[in-house]
């Protein structure tokens, strides 16, 4: 056990003197910037939609009843991303890859209901074509897919490098010790929380722009 002990105090010195320079580490500033370069795009999205709307007397779109179904599977994946982080800040090995998971099912079934979602307005025959409105809302939802998608590969690692790494109370020890799977953890749950974030506003703004026709 002291073995095991001064193993894992090693293995935290060495990364502390690796990232002691750092007052914000590069990644948390990388991943600012993306989430500002998203957030411009989305926001001259909505705006372009807005101006054109209000420019042509357009009729808004009305969404499927599945987008807000699917906000549900987010708010999900959201609160178990947060249990996820949780159990990794208290040790909890098995409630750790359940909850990495549960979230990796509920953002692949958000994605799948939205697959669904735009067969269901091509029945419809509500096509990107129909008008410049149908147009914006397949180009704003299709850019959140894509951004959800893409972060299905990072979710999907840290399930597999889970289930590989931890299978004896030293390789345990040195997973949870590590401050850059921590690290990589938060930058995880930021990126979630921001995406669900966005999709909340965007269903709230195209739902109010509905109402008030």
């Amino acid at each position: 056990m002291p073995y095991i002990v001064n193993l894992t105090k090693n293995y935290e010195a060495m990364n502390i003197r690796d990232q002691r320079n750092y007052l914000i580490h590069p990644y948390y500033i990388m991943m600012g910037l993306l989430l500002m370069g998203v957030t411009a795009l989305f926001v001259g999205f909505v705006g372009s939609y807005m101006y054109n709307r209000l420019q042509s007397g357009i009729d808004p779109i009305q969404l499927p009843n599945l987008f807000y179904f699917n906000t549900l599977l987010l708010l999900a994946s959201s609160w178990t991303i947060v249990k996820t982080k949780k159990s990794y800040l208290s040790d909890q090995t098995e409630k750790y890859k359940l909850y990495l998971g549960i979230t990796l099912l509920l953002t692949t079934g958000f994605l799948i209901s939205q697959i669904i979602a735009y067969i269901q307005l091509q029945e419809i025959e509500l096509f990107a074509t129909n008008s410049t409105m149908s147009a914006y809302m397949y180009l704003i939802a299709g850019a959140h897919f894509a951004h959800v998608f893409f972060g299905i590969p990072f979710l999907a690692l840290f399930l597999i490098t889970a289930h590989k790494k931890m299978k004896s109370p030293i390789t345990v020890l040195l997973y949870f010790a590590d401050p850059e799977k921590k690290r990589k953890l938060d930058l995880l749950n930021i990126y979630w929380h921001f995406l669900d974030g966005l999709w909340i506003i965007l269903i709230a703004f195209f739902l109010i722009n509905y109402l008030i026709g």
